[in-house]
Parts: C-alpha cells; sequence; structure tokens
C-alpha cells in the first residue's frame, strides 16, 4: 500500500458524511484512526498478535511523525498490552494527527472561528469524489457486492473496521452486517477489530450514561 493510500488517512475520508458536508461520528474517529494504524502496522509485519497482546517487531517504513509512526513507537516502547489498550491511548490525539496530514496533502479544508468562548473547527474535503468513491467501495464490501477473496486488501480492512466502530457513513443498519460476511472480513486483523468494536460500544454507553 502507498504511503499516500494509508489506511489512516482512508479512515478519516470515510468519516464525511457528504450530504452534510461535514465530519461525522467524532466520538468514534480518534478509535477508528487508531485501529487502522494497528491494521496497517499489523499487515506489514511491524507488530504480532501475541496472546492477544501487541508486540513490536521491526520499525516501519513510514513517514516520521504520521499516526502508524506514533503508534509503533509507543509499543515499542512499552511491555506487551492489550489491543484494545493501544486502540484508546491517545484516541483523542490520532484525529489531529490525521487531520494535519491531510490538510497538508490538501485533501482537506480545515477552518477556525472563534464563538463566544469556544473555539470551533469546521472540517471539509477538498475532493469529495475521494470520500466518495471510498464510501461506494467500503460500503459495497460490507454489504456482499463481491466475494471477500476478490476485495482488495485496504478495502477489506476499512469494511471490517468500519463495521467495528459502527461508521454511519457506511454502515446504515444492523440488517446489512451479516455476522458471516464481518467475520471473513474482520479475519486478518481480528484482534484490532474485536478492541474497537469493544472500545466504541464502551464510550457510547458511557456517554449514554450520562
Amino acid at each position: 500500500m502507498k504511503q499516500s493510500e494509508s489506511l489512516t488517512r482512508s479512515a478519516f475520508l470515510l468519516a464525511f458524511d457528504l450530504r452534510k458536508d461535514r465530519l461525522t461520528e467524532r466520538g468514534a474517529l480518534g478509535y477508528l484512526l487508531r485501529a487502522a494504524a494497528l491494521a496497517e502496522l499489523l499487515l506489514a509485519g511491524n507488530l504480532a498478535d501475541e496472546s492477544g497482546k501487541a508486540r513490536a517487531l521491526t520499525a516501519p517504513a513510514v513517514e516520521p511523525g504520521s499516526l502508524p509512526a506514533v503508534v509503533w513507537e509507543q509499543i515499542a516502547n512499552s511491555p506487551p498490552r492489550s489491543w484494545r489498550r493501544w486502540v484508546q491511548k491517545d484516541h483523542g490525539k490520532a484525529v489531529g494527527v490525521v487531520r494535519d496530514e491531510l490538510a497538508a496533502a490538501r485533501l482537506i479544508n480545515v477552518e477556525r472561528r472563534r464563538v463566544l468562548l469556544f473555539r470551533v473547527e469546521r472540517i471539509t474535503p477538498r475532493k469529495a469524489y475521494v470520500s466518495r468513491r471510498l464510501i461506494e467501495r467500503v460500503g459495497g464490501a460490507i454489504r456482499g457486492g463481491r466475494p471477500v477473496g476478490r476485495l482488495d486488501d485496504d478495502v477489506r480492512v476499512l469494511a471490517a473496521l468500519a463495521t467495528a466502530a459502527r461508521l454511519g457513513t457506511v454502515v446504515m443498519s444492523r440488517r446489512e452486517t451479516r455476522p458471516d460476511r464481518i467475520q471473513q472480513l474482520s479475519a486478518p486483523v481480528e484482534p484490532i477489530a474485536t478492541a474497537l468494536r469493544k472500545s466504541v460500544e464502551a464510550a457510547r454507553a458511557a456517554y449514554s450514561a450520562g
């Protein structure tokens, strides 16, 4: 996978609601981006699953300061911890890291203004067709348009992670997500998809509880 087509950047672009021209699922986005970085590292052989924990292997050939680089450094300098731990760690900061990458690549616009005492940030896509194409491909993978074995690897993994995060741009209802289909999609990154699903469910439960 090319650097410009990283899973983290694609996951961010996948979260745009193009009808409302805004970023959606802000509460779950950081978890999704961390999971995408972990998946990218696992699939590249930079990480390994060791009894349900992430273990660092070789350093990734990625841009310094990018989210995969940050995540790998954290794991490499820590004792083995659960995938869920790494999905949740600094998830709020993950949004800013990938946002800045995409802004530098001129794929998104970031407008900041102050309303009363609050700083408001508006993020919109510069090339809506990129998000639209991603949404169509990942949504189709979830709904079962093609056999899993014929899907591109990035689309397959994004579909698994988007489903785990219940990303509204591609997952409209639970009736669309057949358990057997999702299990096949998730197989290459199963521990990460499970950690992401549990993290998002816990965060939403905590929010609902007040």
